[in-house]
């Protein structure tokens, strides 16, 4: 097998997420790849998927994964049923982070507690 037929699901995953500026080489059994994702979140989904292929510290995978909105984390659009400590559990594995989701959205958000459906939030950097 060759290393990119193993990360194969990486690939299939930077397409899914419209990794610009894309490109891919395997030489002496190490896959290079370079790319652009949108955010540091995709950045993250990016290396837990190559780490789950090839372990903590894989070496016959080489990324450089840049990111065009270091910025903020992510953007999350509420969906019913959802919370600020849900959403902080998703991607900070902490519902407790709730509160700097809260303050990040200051601008929409009054009460830490009311949130609505549709509702596009900035998920910050912590």
């Amino acid at each position: 097998m060759t290393a990119k037929e193993k990360y194969q699901n990486v690939l299939n995953l930077g397409e899914k997420m419209n990794v610009k500026e894309g490109r891919v080489e395997e030489q002496g059994g190490v896959l290079r790849v370079w790319g652009t994702v949108e955010t540091n979140y995709e950045k993250d989904q990016m290396w837990d998927a190559i780490k789950a292929i090839g372990g903590a510290n894989p070496s016959d995978i080489v990324a450089d994964i840049k990111v065009a909105n270091p910025g903020y984390y992510t953007k999350h659009t509420v969906v019913k049923g959802e919370s600020l400590s849900l959403i902080a559990k998703h991607y900070y594995k902490d519902m407790m982070k709730y509160k700097a989701i809260f303050e990040a959205n200051r601008d929409i958000l009054d009460n830490p507690d009311v949130i609505h459906p549709g509702q596009v939030l900035t998920i910050p950097n912590l």
